[in-house]
């Protein structure tokens, strides 16, 4: 095992990818051929341009298509290459390929009451718990391969988020409209040798986020 200098500091960068082209409106999750919309690539561009002053010296991304393109752009700016880690990947959903949201009436389908039994766990996928261990192993990886220096790790809404709950010591059930994580932000860990001791949050694309993710949370974007 590597010793870490314990004076060094490390920020890992947590990106949610940018918007998706989805005209359909599901809920694609881990499926495939779900790429970046001419307004996402926007966005991983403006990622780019936010981490072009950074050290950043590794740059990571979940297997799926709308993370690689949106890491691709900060990875080409630093003369890297993207690599791929499957612990970064979206939050398996057992509405997968469904159109499925907060306030579509979802709860009068009797067909779906034995996936909504329990939003603690939750009952209709992968367990929090999972995503955060997963997650946190990730980051521990990415810290490692930029020990003192820095690393992006493009990811996905609901891992990202429940990552953070945990790195606050909260509790990881919540409320899915009141996510801090917008597309294409970035949530910045803050390592000392091997501690956790700061968390940040950044929205370089605040300004193209389209009106409807302000109104409507789509399960699983």
């Amino acid at each position: 095992m590597t010793q870490i200098d314990p004076g060094v500091k490390t920020v890992v960068h947590l990106m949610r990818h940018g918007e998706v082209h989805n005209p359909q409106g599901i809920l694609y999750g881990r499926l495939p051929d779900f790429h970046l919309s001419e307004l996402g690539r926007k966005m991983a561009e403006r990622g780019a341009e936010f981490f072009a002053e950074r050290d950043v010296v590794h740059v990571v991304a979940s297997p799926l298509d709308r993370a690689q393109e949106t890491a691709a752009p900060i990875a080409a700016r630093r003369d890297l290459e993207v690599a791929t880690d499957g612990r970064l990947i979206e939050a398996a959903n057992f509405f997968e390929g469904k159109r499925f949201s907060v306030g579509d009436g979802v709860l009068k389908r009797p067909q779906v009451w034995s996936k909504l039994y329990n939003p603690m766990r939750p009952s209709w996928g992968e367990p929090y718990k999972e995503q955060v261990a997963r997650v946190r192993a990730a980051l521990e990886t990415a810290r490692d391969k930029a020990l003192g220096h820095e690393a992006v790790c493009v990811s996905h809404q609901l891992p990202i988020w429940v990552s953070r709950l945990a790195a606050e010591h909260k509790h990881l059930w919540h409320d899915p409209r009141k996510r801090q994580c917008s597309l294409a932000s970035i949530t910045s860990f803050v390592f000392v040798g091997e501690q956790l001791v700061g968390l940040e949050y950044h929205e370089p694309s605040k300004d193209l986020l389209p009106v409807k993710t302000t109104k409507k949370f789509v399960a699983g974007a």
